[in-house]
Formats: C-alpha cells, sequence, structure tokens
C-alpha cells in the first residue's frame, strides 16, 4: 500500500469521526451486550463461557425490584458505617460502563463486622433496582467494597432527572477524553466524601454482580434517598460507551426465597418513615 493510499484512508477515517461524532472504533467488540435477543444478550450471558454459568442458573441474582411483599422493615441495623478518604483515581471507558477506580485507599464500609475497602464507581443507565411500584429511574450509582477475602459489597444509589450529579459535574471532561472503548485517564485526587449516601434509611439484601460472572454472595444496600442526575451528563455516559451497552441496565432477576431488610431508625430517633 502506497503512502499516498495511506494517507487518503488516515484522511477519511479522521472525516468519518468528524461527521458522526458518536461512532466508536471497530475491533474492540465486548464479550457480552445489554441488547436483548442478541447472540450475547442478557438472556444468554450464563451460556457464554463455563465460567459465567452462575448467570444462568444463579438463584440470588441482581438487580430485583424492591418489592413490599418481599420485605421486612427493620430498625437493627443501624447506620452505614463509612470511613471514607481522598486518594487517586484511575476514570475508564470498560466498554459497558464508565469506571472510576481509586489506586489509593480510598476508606472503607464495615458490615457486620467485616471490612470492605472502597475499590470503585460506576454508573448505569436506566437504573438497574426497580423500585416498589416496578419504576426504574434514570441512573444508579454502584459503589463497589472488597474485603481482604474478596468478599464484595456495593452502595446503589438511585438518581432522578433533575440537577447535575455533583461528582460527575467534575469529572465531565474526563469523560469526554475516553470515548474510546478501553481508555483510561488519571484525574488525580477524588474525594469520595463528595457523595451523598443516605446512611440511615436503605434496603440490604443477598444479591450478586450484574454483570458477568454474575458472581453471588454480594452484599447489596440501595438507599432511599435519590440522587439527581441531568440529562447531559446520562447523554453523555451513554455516548461513551460501546453501541450495544447505550442502556446497560440488567433486566431485572428473579426474588426467589430472598428477603429484603428496609433499615429505618428507631422511632424515637427520627419520627415516622414511609416506604
Amino acid at each position: 500500500m502506497t503512502s499516498s493510499t495511506l494517507l487518503h484512508l488516515f484522511l477519511f477515517s479522521s472525516l468519518f469521526f468528524s461527521w458522526f461524532p458518536n461512532a466508536k472504533p471497530q475491533g474492540n467488540e465486548l464479550d457480552f451486550s445489554y441488547i436483548e435477543g442478541s447472540p450475547n444478550g442478557p438472556e444468554n450471558w450464563g451460556n457464554l463461557k463455563p465460567e459465567w454459568a452462575t448467570c444462568g442458573n444463579g438463584k440470588e441474582q441482581s438487580p430485583v425490584v424492591l418489592a413490599r411483599e418481599n420485605m421486612e422493615v427493620v430498625s437493627t441495623l443501624g447506620p452505614l458505617e463509612r470511613s471514607y478518604m481522598a486518594t487517586n483515581a484511575i476514570l475508564k471507558n470498560r466498554g459497558y460502563d464508565i469506571r472510576l477506580g481509586w489506586t489509593g485507599d480510598a476508606g472503607s464500609l464495615v458490615i457486620n463486622e467485616t471490612v470492605y475497602y472502597l475499590k470503585q464507581i460506576h454508573w448505569h443507565s436506566p437504573a438497574e433496582h426497580a423500585t416498589f411500584d416496578g419504576t426504574r429511574y434514570d441512573l444508579e450509582s454502584h459503589l463497589v467494597h472488597e474485603s481482604e477475602d474478596q468478599k464484595i459489597a456495593v452502595i446503589g444509589v438511585l438518581h432522578r432527572l433533575g440537577y447535575p450529579d455533583p461528582l460527575l459535574r467534575e469529572l465531565e471532561d474526563y469523560i469526554k477524553q475516553i470515548s474510546t472503548v478501553y481508555s483510561e485517564v488519571d484525574v488525580g485526587v477524588v474525594d469520595p466524601r463528595f457523595i451523598s449516601i443516605q446512611d440511615t434509611t436503605y434496603y440490604r439484601y443477598m444479591g450478586s454482580l450484574t454483570t458477568p460472572p454474575c458472581t453471588e454472595g454480594v452484599v447489596w444496600t440501595i438507599t432511599n434517598k435519590f440522587g439527581t442526575v441531568s440529562q447531559s451528563q446520562i447523554d453523555l455516559l451513554k455516548g461513551a460507551v460501546d453501541n450495544s451497552a447505550t442502556n446497560n441496565a440488567r433486566p431485572l432477576q428473579p426474588i426467589n426465597s430472598r428477603t429484603i431488610l428496609f433499615n429505618i431508625p428507631p422511632l424515637s430517633e427520627a419520627g415516622s418513615h414511609a416506604i
């Protein structure tokens, strides 16, 4: 191939991606997709790799509907024991989502005397978990924690459309820089205390990762306080990932025999509560 031909190919590809800014370079295909009915769609995740079998045959899969008929109201779990701190972080485009991963000690969460260290936060749009009436909101943030023996605990925050999310607002320029699948950028120091989380009123249940390998035994905490997110922030997240993950919410999974605990502060401390 002559240098003239190479030059023409380069100019054509540059023009193509300037004409179609949402078009994504090929060659970085994902192992799974969120397109229902496709060969590697959610209903087929368990068949794609032997190590992903739990996605298809697991009995404690996530996400779920936070349904009243499977709910038990308690006041014994107590406030979330969080002790976060600022440290360096890397923002990565994983193709199926955008993930902010802390590279230093970002602090921890304690559940039942087990210490889970904060590792990363990523986003799903629309939200994966549904409220008791079946509503799935516009965005869900997942703060992923891991213990020394590799147990996982996730805090989920649901977001309604409204004011911009403060953390995403700080990351918007960086997200624009990683519009290519599997690219990443160092964003410097990020303080997870910047994330607003309801520590006293929340849902708790045992579930799984919502992406392959769909590992079970995950301690899920879904806060009862909604965040907000702007439409432009949602568009930014959706536009950066692979076309097969534009709507990167896994379908709702059967609750089976599980019970969802709804923790509220004792009435003597906080008065009445609404579910």
